[in-house]
């Protein structure tokens, strides 16, 4: 026990030096403004931990858009508006597309290994090189477009059978895949395992949902205080307070069977002499004719690593019925009811496409603020920007930005209507919060053509009309609502 407290108290001295130090240093050159901080504490005890973007909007008014805190050590860089996120995040990528070390979702819970989270370095570009050769080659991803279809027709089916289990349809359909690494979850399977999902109890999506379900869980912003105080990771897991210990090291082994039970699935059925392609199976055989399968097996089980946008959709369904119907007629005018949409119609439906970017404005992921890390010292506007700074961008107040969005509180998706090419640019939320692509698109602009989507009637006869809540944390999704979903003619 007394080696512990000396041990305790050495690496207090250090991190009460670093901070002397590094304060120093940073006050001897312009940083930018913001929020004055304490000794050791820096800024931290200003920093909420619930809905910290509405506390970053408010220091814009006294800082202006780029702010700059400490939190405890650990300096961070605060972006609020589009022109800042641009100029450094876009123009500077090479600077600033690092990512912070996170000492809770890498090392502790067992995300380290999956391309969102890992560092820069070899095993990222491998990751980065793998995906990249499937979701950017055209040709693979046509083998891919009956599959798509096969999805949405079993979503709309569902949806047809048992409206009001709308959500677990969803959840089948698309399963939120934590840190921005996004792909629809059937699809994942089909793509990365070649495994085809035939039901919600599937064995395969049950472990990533219990991995996501996990770090939704562990990830509170209460637990990410080890990020900013690396040390705390050396407290024994039965100490008060520690709790953040006990929890991922459980949420650790949903994520190992995450990734290691349908990598074992995809080598069973090769040594089966199953020929389903997929991503899997190319790198595995990849690899094992050049002998490195086994150096290689850790990178490649955490390549397979959206319930939320989709939820989103429905929702702002319910709540703007004028804005869903004008979306409606225009697939009834230009395909008729005699099919549903294809991928082949986007560009032909420019009312259901507004309408999708302003879900996407809407949409409550823009909460979850994804920080990056800058690799080199950098200067902007003046201002003095430290090596390894941590950039957080304001989505939330991006896309509530009046100069952008005039009354952004107001679901309008003729916004985005008769924009010039560089306007549409600079104002599709898609550039802000990730995007899914054509996926999604054709889920919803097939939902849109079968179903109306209405408010649900207490027994009175009253209109129900759902909030727009979620939950607040570290990853954000919507509460599940109720809604009240018929087929339309011809679907």
């Amino acid at each position: 026990m007394a080696d512990s407290s000396t041990v305790l108290i050495l690496i207090f001295l250090a991190t009460v030096g670093c901070y002397a130090l590094g304060g120093r240093y940073f006050h001897s050159r312009k940083l930018p403004p913001g929020p004055r901080p304490l000794p050791l504490l820096g800024n931290a005890h200003q920093m909420p931990l619930e809905y910290p973007e509405k506390t970053f909007a408010e220091w814009r008014s006294h800082y202006g858009d780029v702010i700059f805190v400490k939190v405890f050590h650990r300096p961070v860089l605060i972006l609020n508006s589009a022109q800042a996120v641009h100029d450094l995040m876009d123009k500077r990528s090479m600077k600033y597309s690092g990512k912070p070390p996170s000492v809770l979702l890498s090392e502790l819970s067992g995300w380290g290994d999956v391309l969102a989270v890992c560092q820069m370095g070899e095993r990222f570009r491998k990751q980065r090189r793998w995906l990249h050769s499937v979701l950017s080659n055209e040709t693979a991803l046509d083998k891919f477009r009956p599959v798509q279809r096969r999805e949405v027709n079993v979503l709309l089916n569902s949806l047809l059978r048992k409206p009001d289990d709308y959500a677990e349809h969803l959840h089948r359909h698309a399963i939120i895949l934590v840190l921005d690494c996004l792909m629809t979850a059937s699809l994942m399977m089909e793509s990365t395992y070649g495994h085809t999902v035939t039901s919600d109890e599937d064995e395969y999506l049950h472990y990533a949902e219990a991995a996501l379900k996990g770090t939704t869980e562990v990830a509170s912003p209460g637990a990410a205080i080890v990020d900013f105080l690396p040390f705390l990771r050396h407290i024994p897991a039965w100490m008060p307070g520690a709790g953040f210990k006990r929890e991922s090291a459980k949420v650790k082994l949903s994520i190992e069977e995450a990734h290691v039970k349908p990598y074992e699935m995809v080598e069973r059925m090769m040594a089966a002499g199953g020929d389903k392609p997929s991503l899997m199976r190319n790198l595995i055989e990849d690899y094992a004719s050049k002998g490195t399968l086994n150096a290689e097996r850790r990178d490649i089980m955490s390549v397979g690593a959206t319930k939320t946008v989709l939820l989103n959709f429905i929702l702002c369904a319910v709540l703007f019925p004028e804005a869903y119907a004008a979306a409606q007629n225009e697939i009834d005018r230009v395909i008729g009811n005699t099919r549903l949409p294809d991928l082949t119609d986007r560009q032909s439906l420019p009312n259901v496409e507004c309408f999708l970017q302003e879900v996407y404005r809407c949409d409550p992921r823009k909460h979850n603020w994804v920080p990056h890390a800058l690799s080199e010292d950098d200067e902007y506007r003046g201002w003095y920007i430290p090596k390894g700074c941590m950039v957080i961008a304001n989505l939330w107040l991006m896309t509530l930005d009046m100069d952008l969005y005039p009354d952004p509180e107001t679901f309008r998706p003729e916004r985005f209507r008769g924009l010039s090419a560089e306007a549409a640019e600079q104002l599709d939320p898609r550039n802000i919060v990730f995007g899914h692509g054509r996926r999604i698109w054709l889920a919803m602009a097939n939902i849109i053509a079968a179903f109306d989507i209405q408010k649900l009637r207490d027994e009175d006869g009253n209109e129900v009309t759902p909030p727009l809540s979620f939950v607040p944390g570290s990853v954000r999704y919507i509460l599940t609502y109720t809604c009240d979903a018929n087929r339309r003619y011809g679907a």
